[in-house]
């Protein structure tokens, strides 16, 4: 008895041990930021100059999927008839765009990856699609509209991915779910927006200058995401090694945040050979073959987004109110996705949070596929 109390009297004064060592660690490693309350409030002060310059990544992507998707609106303003589209050259018009998509996604990321530079190269990229959006305006036949459309989704293919790379480099993994959320919101968004700002501009432009309202549709939003990308370099952050706006206390704090994090140190990642190092990494993994399956899955049950407002146009309503009712689905999405994602991070938990919401857009389908009903085929949306 008294080997046995001795024993566990020496794992209670060991496990303490271990305790005490673990919590002199932490706090000489906060040391150097002056203790871990000091910390603490240096860690949340860079937290919000990071959210506060991020959320400028939402507008781009609302402008990123409003310069995709706004064909569906011109579609209802005579697009179609001045293009001279025949059979299935409007559907043809929305797929050559993922062409282009798929093939830049990856290597544009090796070349952020190497440049080092997102501040510089994500708004280049958004001025270059803009420019490419105001001309799909000036497109006179299926052949040019073709290309117009393949090139801008070549070049915006820069943004999601890039977004998500720098969202990565800033924040920890319990941090990340809310902020790509936020981030997706800019897509569910620009929907709502889209279909609003589409019918503003649809109803007062059509004829100015002798220009057909679809075509101004495409030089004012393709002119608005000009101007944003130009404000975006100004505001942007690069990666927490090499952004000059920080303090020099800031930037070892971005970094070690990282480090302890990730268990490796930032360089800025633009070190010889750490781009095609990690793309063979990604290409080997099981598990980012599986997730690309299932975004594969997602995207095309979501393909309906760019018919939205022809789907809309068959309860019978007219072009305005038709894109006024676009709206309210994608704002309650919106609602939606942030609160789910909060409250993942909040639990940790991540299986039940996606597959849930997946089971309710499965209901939706088949109420809409179902009845003829205009309320509740207005609901299944």
């Amino acid at each position: 008895m008294m080997a046995s109390s001795k024993a566990a009297s020496l794992v209670d004064v060991t496990e303490t041990s271990d305790a005490y060592d673990e919590l002199t660690n932490a706090e000489d490693e906060d040391a150097e930021f002056g203790g871990r309350e000091a910390r603490q409030r240096l860690e949340r002060k860079l937290l919000r100059k990071i959210d506060l310059r991020m959320s400028i990544l939402i507008v781009i992507y609302i402008l990123n999927y409003m310069d995709r998707n706004n064909i569906g609106a011109a579609r209802l303003r005579g697009l179609e008839t001045d293009l001279g589209l025949e059979g299935q050259e409007f559907a043809t018009l929305l797929s050559i765009l993922y062409v282009g998509y798929m093939i830049m996604q990856v290597p544009s990321n090796m070349f952020l990856n190497h440049l080092g530079k997102p501040s510089i190269y994500l708004p280049t990229c958004m001025v270059i699609w803009g420019i490419i959006s105001i001309l799909t305006g000036i497109t006179k036949n299926f052949v040019s509209a073709l290309l117009t459309r393949f090139f801008l989704g070549f070049i915006e293919a820069a943004f999601f991915p890039g977004a998500l790379f720098l969202l990565s480099k800033w924040y920890k993994r319990s941090e990340l779910g809310t902020r790509i959320a936020l981030l997706y919101c800019g897509n569910i968004i620009s929907n709502a927006f889209g279909a609003l700002m589409a019918s503003g501009i649809l109803d007062g432009m059509d004829g100015k200058l002798g220009q057909a309202a679809w075509r101004w549709l495409f030089y004012i939003e393709g002119s608005l995401t000009i101007f944003v990308a130009l404000c975006a370099m100004f505001i942007l952050p690069d990666f927490p090694s090499t952004t000059h706006w920080l303090s020099e206390e800031e930037r070892r704090l971005a970094m070690r945040r990282m480090q302890e994090d990730a268990g490796v140190r930032d360089e800025g990642e633009t070190e010889e050979g750490g781009h095609s190092v990690g793309l063979r990494l990604a290409l080997r993994d099981w598990k980012v073959w599986w997730m690309a399956l299932a975004m594969t899955s997602i995207t095309v049950a979501l393909s309906f987004n760019a018919y939205f407002p022809t789907l809309s146009a068959t309860m019978g309503f007219n072009p305005t109110v038709t894109l006024l009712l676009c709206a309210p689905p994608f704002v309650f999405a919106a609602i939606v996705t942030y609160l789910v994602s909060r409250h993942s991070d909040a639990t940790g938990e991540r299986f039940y949070h996606t597959t849930i919401p997946f089971l309710i857009g499965i209901v939706g389908f088949v109420i809409a596929v179902c009845t003829m009903s205009t309320p509740a085929r207005y609901v299944s949306l």
